[in-house]
């Protein structure tokens, strides 16, 4: 095809007046047509082989605070060395057991509880009220009052032989009380409010003469004193115990068990029971034991504790829940028949407890396949509801989280969140890729989670709850979170770090990489990228390196490289090779944000 305005060399006259009869003719190229895809929302984390636009295959330190836009995560902050720590967690102030001493707000405890030892091993610390208890170990600690703090659990030791127990017939206080008569027969000439111990029938009563009436009225509760030196030590009115090692008649031996104290001092519990005699138990040894059981998971809901247990406990295998009496973290066996009571159930499903919660107002116990929602009622009668679903995966109850009214956890297959209908899996994003181990923090509406995959490498990957988009950020090995206000605490390799920096010392600019799904695959056509066009904004000190991979051959070739001068946009052309397909890569350091992310699409031959 001749050109404007040219002259044809054949018919000496110019090519707008030439109409072939000159005899050339030029070859007509068709002109290539262009296709341009457009990038400007940023979905975040996508590791399957297929991915929607804007999702990236990989990636490091990226966050959707900016969303649509892509940038990297805030800086953290480093708070302080800390090795030997056993457990945190969060209240006004953040608290943490470390090397068997408590501290809170970086305070020592140790001062304040001279007579509590905490044991060695890894803890549970829950809140109720002002008080923090520690598990297994059943320690209480007010962290208003910090002189009030001892065990939960006490057992009182009696040595029959030199300490006799004395047990006789009393008054609800404590008060002595008198039988004036013990017979078969009924007496005669009583007088008003005068006792008569009615032996006529196989099991004695207690009767009262009421003088109004004129006839002997039974006692409806009878009452026996304890008496021995330290017998009420550490006990207070109402609380439930267990008594044991009374030894004599059937009538002695029938107080063992649980009982209910009404009235009690150091040398002296009143319980429920009838004796014909004031008698002496003079050999042997007595037990009074206020007894917390051992529990897998303990969590605490409507001023309760409430816990789990599946397996051996004191020499019988259990597999049950509990919870102690209302307001009262020291009474887990204080059965009076009133809606306060302390309360337990036996569980039919099979396998351990692998993490409790609380969601809205009821705790929830999960095992890998279930869980277990107990619905706690006013009148004390609290039911469980038994869901067969996924449940926390074994050693992850740490990624137990609540974040806005939502409970996030790690199960076996991936994530879930659970409202209270039926858990919902959200860990689609992670592809083939199992993880274990997982423990989690939530804040600013976000779910931080710390998993080890099959080749024990760590990620600490990011959901945005609000948004439903998913963020890695890096390799970090999370063993504990705990928030305190707007910020999260983490521990990791024996520093506490927090994730938005606001407290400790800053880290410096945060190196950050995103990484493509494949591009062109499955397009028909023969369509390849013929350019890449970047549209971002770096502050000075910031810099950006562009890599191109071209048809899987694993190495990565370097593109591009900018610094950042400021506070401007830029575009970033990258014209890649021509190839069946290619996946990019972009690293950088310092602040960044992503607007846009153009490619040019181009049809090419089939050949």
């Amino acid at each position: 095809m001749h050109a404007t305005g040219r002259i044809c060399r054949r018919a000496k006259r110019r090519i707008s007046d030439c109409r072939g009869g000159c005899g050339v003719f030029y070859p007509k190229l068709t002109e290539q047509r262009q296709q341009t895809l457009t990038t400007e929302a940023f979905l975040g984390y996508d590791h399957n082989l297929k991915l929607s636009d804007g999702e990236f295959y990989d990636m490091e330190n990226l966050t959707s605070d900016s969303y649509p836009l892509l940038a990297p995560r805030a800086r953290r902050g480093t708070a302080q060395a800390l090795s030997g720590v056993q457990a945190i967690c969060a209240r006004d102030a953040l608290c943490w057991v470390q090397n068997q001493v408590l501290y809170i707000n970086g305070a020592s405890m140790e001062a304040y509880m001279p007579s509590v030892n905490i044991k060695a091993g890894e803890k549970q610390l829950v809140s109720m009220g002002a008080y923090l208890c520690i598990f297994p170990d059943g320690i209480y600690f007010n962290t208003e009052k910090y002189s009030d703090n001892g065990y939960m659990g006490q057992e009182n030791v009696i040595d029959a032989e030199s300490e006799n127990v004395e047990i006789s017939l009393c008054l609800a206080d404590g008060s002595a009380l008198t039988v004036s008569y013990a017979q078969a027969a009924q007496p005669e000439s009583p007088s008003n409010g005068q006792y008569w111990l009615d032996t006529s029938g196989k099991l004695h009563t207690l009767k009262q003469w009421a003088e109004a009436s004129g006839q002997w009225v039974s006692v409806p509760t009878v009452y026996l004193k304890l008496s021995a030196n330290g017998i009420g030590r550490g006990f207070k009115q109402y609380d439930g115990i267990q008594l044991s090692g009374l030894a004599g008649n059937e009538q002695i031996e029938k107080l063992n068990g649980s009982q209910i104290l009404y009235a009690v001092d150091e040398s002296y519990i009143v319980i429920v029971g009838l004796v014909d005699e004031t008698a002496k138990v003079t050999s042997g040894t007595v037990k009074t034991a206020r007894r917390v059981p051992s529990m897998d998971f303990v969590t605490e809901c409507g001023n309760r504790l409430w816990g789990c247990k599946y397996g051996v406990a004191d020499g019988k295998t259990v597999n049950e829940l509990y919870c102690c009496k209302l307001g009262d973290f020291k009474n887990w066996a204080c059965y009076q028949g009133v809606a306060t009571d302390s309360w337990r159930a036996s569980c039919g499903t099979d396998g351990k407890w692998t993490g409790a919660a609380t969601l809205a107002d009821s705790p929830v116990f999960f095992k890998e396949d279930c869980f277990h929602r107990v619905y706690p009622s006013a009148s004390g009668a609290h039911q469980v509801v038994v869901q067969k679903c996924a449940g926390v995966q074994k050693g992850s109850s740490k990624s137990l989280v609540v974040v806005d009214d939502r409970l996030y956890y790690k199960s076996r297959m991936g994530v879930c969140v659970y409202d209270g209908s039926l858990p919902q899996e959200i860990g689609g994003c992670f592809g083939t890729v199992l993880y274990a181990n997982a423990a989690a923090g939530g804040v600013r509406g976000k779910y931080f989670i710390s998993m080890e995959d099959a080749a024990h490498s760590w990620s600490l990957f990011v959901y945005d709850t609000r948004k439903g988009l998913w963020h890695r950020e890096d390799s970090t090995h999370a063993s504990e979170f705990a928030r305190v206000g707007d910020e999260l605490y983490f521990l990791e390799n024996g520093t506490l770090r927090t994730v938005y920096g606001t407290a400790g010392t800053k880290d410096g600019p945060v190196g950050w990489m995103a990484e493509t799904g494949i591009m062109t695959y499955g397009l028909v056509g023969k369509k390849y990228v013929s350019r890449i066009n970047l549209r971002m904004q770096l502050l000075r000190g910031s810099s950006v390196d562009f890599w191109v991979q071209y048809d899987s051959d694993g190495v990565w070739r370097h593109c591009g490289h900018i610094e950042g001068r400021g506070l401007r946009t830029f575009l970033l052309p990258v014209r890649p090779a021509r190839c069946d397909h290619l996946k990019f890569r972009l690293t950088g350091k310092g602040e960044m944000k992503l607007f846009s992310l153009a490619r040019v699409l181009e049809g090419g031959s089939n050949v």
